[in-house]
């Protein structure tokens, strides 16, 4: 339940003074003698250690609880005071009106908060000096390479994510108090919901909370430094109910705790990280000044005010939590500190950190910033209007061809009546096994002029694929240039002669019934995490409300040429198919071998001038390059970036060139719809390396849920939901799958997605992406994000874009370096060795592996280092742009350990 370290300096004596001083203020309403206190001093210093100490008076011409006062009295109380000599400060404050004050300052590593206590009593005369000896611990010494281990750790640098701390606000300290019911075992309550809320803040199942707790054998009346830190791992999995948390953490907080060697505190340290972003100090009367600066990032202090109330001092170092941060984490654990104290039964999981206003809070942060004001609309209604409109602008380039709105029109007509003749009914689903050229878009809005729904598929895709899908989908026909797998009922047909069709079909009885916007519009096929795949049904509606949502802010219209980089199979091209041509845009087609040529899609978006540009992350870094080496400047306006996530860092050199050129990142998903989200980006998101995929578009909506469905609180992780405008219908015919990730919205009613995304909510709305739940992978019993490993390569200046894949090891690889303190020992660390390894590849191939590998050992952990670091020219890109993890090459060799 609970893994402990003793014999520990929890404020090594090393480093900056004022993060490891505590202080003590004795108020004297009479008055004192100063020369007799000093005399007293002087005396005490010679029997309790070597030297003399010093007391310091200072008269203060004003009354005592005065502002001048309170302004001297502060100032002394939190002037540091160093290790060596005395390593203690005594300041008699003496006030206009007579009263005085005691100020007494001590470094930890020489005066621990009992022995404070006993120097008051002693200068002002309660006790005789005598009765007290100076002492030492009588715990054995620390072990050198213990302390060693944890001074590297240093809680003091630990990054807190959910939080905006100030680089510049140095070792400034921030204070937030919240009142706490009195109840036996204050100090193990607060330690448990501490680690409670930061378990849900972190996403971790058992946080490290430290702990300023007096030895056990602390001997009686000695004077000295007799404080020991303890690591209390609090163990949030379900086997402990929280009552029994508080009684396991109140034994060690009183000193029956068993104390862990070594071994077992270097393995606690590689499994935190060296992360202790919180850590307690024991209960401190009013008089008390705990610590002058917060010696972690979050310091706790159970106390008491003077009318004898309970109450929780949160310490904060402004450098890591902000003001706003501090409350909340203060609010949330005074608010688990009161469930812990009503129910001993609860299970950690129950445990719920909100109450209903800030719950209310939190989904209203979810929401867009203006509704969505559109009636539904089928996709070929919207594009009739733009037909009229403008009849004879350019609606198509792609193969030496150009369409115009009209012509488009017309032959979309024309298809459309050759599908229904036939026998294509409302409904029915028609295949598109098509390359990227004229062909594609006018089968694809006489698809929908029938009626029917289009299934796109990637000319590329293999055989089985595509019977697959053509099976799944109950393709009645297939429109395709391609050798088409066959299939019982299916008609395989060209666009040619879909095109020359038959006269008498035009004149064949009207227009086919096409019903409404929320018919489907389309059925898209992605693979996921079961490995088989799916088809999302997308209804027209959809489609209208994402242009609605975006028309305005991005400015889109006539005046706009479009770029369709991506394959019909992969939803990002319903964006810039329909972005184009439902804004009365120009589309320009990318033909498949000039999409997988950097040098030649730029010389085509030069020559094109295209304005509105879509790509996935690893394409466009692709194409920063390619236009980094050339002299002719891209008119694009606008670049829209989804499918991935976005590393904002390699981005300047892109605002430095094309300084007009608006970037959105965009977080979407096939099932709501291509985007969710938008964030423009400026640079000094490039500069932060922002994770911000922005704000909800109109009609959209979003929360990020915990395991059990519940809000978590702004700036913690979770499961992000979708719900709103964008949600699709279903996975065709998989009615389970179906229930499983399409769930009831309890918040706004209909039905949310759940994405399997991590994420969180900032204060002010924006959502961060983190990446894949499943994306975790665990090498040698340790949880790791790949997408961590891949931040820390791409920190490298020479390094350009990086992947990080998880292989099985391969036949003669030299065995990892054993991680102290291993309970499974080195049998146990070679069996997850033969399972799995960690492989990096980098980009460019002049990249240095081994200086990428020399920089990233500083940073990462031993069990987080990739085996191998690659270098290649270029990431492969699957036919979407996105990563293509199968075609990477083997790695290079394994370095020696």
């Amino acid at each position: 339940m609970y893994r402990t370290v003793d014999a520990w300096p929890l404020i090594p004596a090393a480093g900056p003074p004022s993060g490891h001083c505590h202080a003590r203020r004795t108020r004297l309403p009479g008055g004192a003698d100063a020369t007799r206190m000093a005399r007293i001093l002087d005396q005490a210093s010679r029997l309790w250690w070597d030297g003399p100490a010093r007391l310091w008076t200072e008269r203060v011409p004003a009354p005592a609880g005065s502002t001048e006062a309170w302004r001297r009295l502060d100032a002394e109380l939190f002037r540091p005071v160093r290790a060596e000599g005395a390593g203690l400060r005594a300041v008699l404050l003496e006030y206009a009106d007579g009263t005085a004050d005691l100020a007494l300052v001590a470094h930890r590593a020489r005066f621990d908060a009992t022995s404070l206590r006993m120097v008051a009593e002693v200068l002002t005369e309660r006790v005789p000096c005598e009765r007290f000896h100076a002492g030492r611990p009588r715990m054995p010494a620390p072990d050198a390479e213990l302390v060693k281990r944890w001074q590297e750790a240093d809680y003091s640098g630990a990054a807190v994510e959910w939080a905006a701390g100030d680089a510049a606000a140095g070792d400034r300290t921030g204070v937030v108090s919240v009142p706490v019911d009195g109840s036996a075992h204050l100090a193990a309550r607060v330690a448990v919901a501490a680690a409670l809320v930061l378990g849900r803040y972190e996403d971790q199942r058992c946080p490290v909370i430290g702990a300023l707790a007096g030895l056990p054998s602390r001997p009686e009346g000695a004077l000295g430094a007799f404080d020991a830190g303890t690591l209390l791992a609090v163990d949030l999995s379900g086997a402990a109910t929280t009552g029994e948390l508080v009684a396991g953490s109140a034994r060690v907080l009183g000193g029956d705790g068993g104390w862990c060697d070594s071994r077992q505190y270097a393995r606690l340290c590689a499994e935190t990280g060296g992360r202790v972003l919180a850590g307690l100090l024991a209960t401190s009367p009013d008089e008390d000044v705990p610590c002058q600066t917060a010696p972690f990032p979050l310091t706790l202090v159970p106390g008491r005010d003077p009318d004898g109330s309970s109450r929780l001092d949160v310490r904060h170092r402004l450098e890591d939590v902000d003001e706003e941060s501090a409350q909340r984490f203060a609010r949330h654990v005074a608010r688990v500190y009161e469930l812990l104290a009503g129910d001993d039964d609860l299970a950690p999981a129950d445990v719920d950190l909100l109450d209903e206003p800030e719950r209310r809070h939190v989904i209203r942060l979810g929401r867009p910033a203006r509704p969505l004001e559109r009636r539904p609309e089928r996709i070929d209604e919207i594009f009739a209007a733009r037909v009229a409109e403008r009849p004879q602008a350019v609606a198509l380039t792609g193969e030496d061809r150009t369409l115009t709105y009209a012509e488009l029109d017309e032959r979309a007509g024309r298809c459309a009546a050759s599908l229904s003749a036939m026998g294509v009914r409302p409904g029915d689903r028609v295949g598109l096994c098509l390359e990227r050229t004229p062909d594609l878009v006018i089968t694809m809005l006489a698809v929908l002029k029938a009626g029917a729904v289009s299934v796109p598929m990637d000319p590329a895709y293999p055989a089985d694929r595509l019977a697959y899908t053509a099976g799944d989908a109950a393709l009645r026909v297939v429109v395709t240039h391609r050798d088409f797998p066959p299939g019982k009922h299916l008609t395989v047909v060209s666009p040619e002669r879909l095109a020359a069709g038959d006269d008498s079909a035009l004149d064949g009885g009207g227009a086919p019934e096409r019903g409404g916007p929320d018919d489907a519009a389309y059925v898209i096929y992605t693979s996921g995490s079961t490995g088989r795949p799916k088809g999302v049904v997308v209804p027209h509606r959809n489609v209208v409300a994402l242009l609605t949502a975006t028309e305005d802010d991005f400015g889109l219209g006539p005046g706009d040429t479009w770029s369709n980089f991506h394959s019909s199979a992969f939803d990002f091209s319903v964006w810039e198919i329909w972005g184009a041509l439902l804004t009365g845009g120009r589309l320009v087609l990318v033909p498949y071998w000039v999409s997988r040529s950097p040098e030649e899609f730029h010389e085509l978006l030069v020559r094109e001038r295209v304005t509105v540009l879509s790509q996935t992350p690893s394409a466009f870094a692709q194409l920063m390059e390619a236009d980094r080496l050339r002299a002719e400047r891209l008119a694009v306006r606008l670049t829209v970036f989804g499918g991935e996530p976005l590393d904002v860092r390699p981005l300047l050199g892109w605002f430095d060139r094309y300084p007009d050129c608006r970037l959105v990142n965009m977080y979407g998903i096939t099932e709501t719809t291509v985007h969710v989200t938008a964030q423009t980006l400026a640079r000094a998101d490039a500069i932060a390396g922002s994770r911000s995929v922005g704000h909800p578009l109109p009609g959209w909506h979003v929360y990020v849920m915990d395991e059990q469905g519940r809000p978590v609180p702004i700036g913690a992780p979770g499961e992000i939901h979708v719900g709103g405008a964008g949600v699709a219908t279903e996975y065709l015919g998989r009615p389970e799958l179906t229930a499983e990730r399409f769930v009831p919205d309890p918040f706004a009613g209909g039905r949310m997605y759940r994405s399997g995304d991590r994420g969180r909510l900032r204060p002010d709305g924006r959502l961060e992406h983190l990446g894949r739940l499943d994306t975790q992978v665990k090498v040698r019993g340790f949880r790791i994000e790949l997408d961590e490993i891949r931040s820390v390569l791409l920190d490298d200046p020479s390094v350009g874009s990086a992947a990080v894949v998880l292989r099985d090891s391969r036949p003669g690889d030299p065995p990892r370096t054993a991680l102290p303190g291993d309970p499974r020992g080195a049998a146990g660390q070679a069996a997850d060795h033969a399972l799995a390894r960690l492989d990096a590849y980098v980009t460019p191939a002049d990249a240095d592996p081994a200086a990428v590998r020399r920089r990233a050992a500083k940073v990462l952990p031993d069990h987080m280092m990739p085996a191998t670091i690659t270098a290649l020219p270029a990431l492969p890109l699957t036919p979407n742009g996105k990563l293509d993890v199968r075609a990477l090459p083997e790695p290079a060799s394994t370095p020696p350990p």
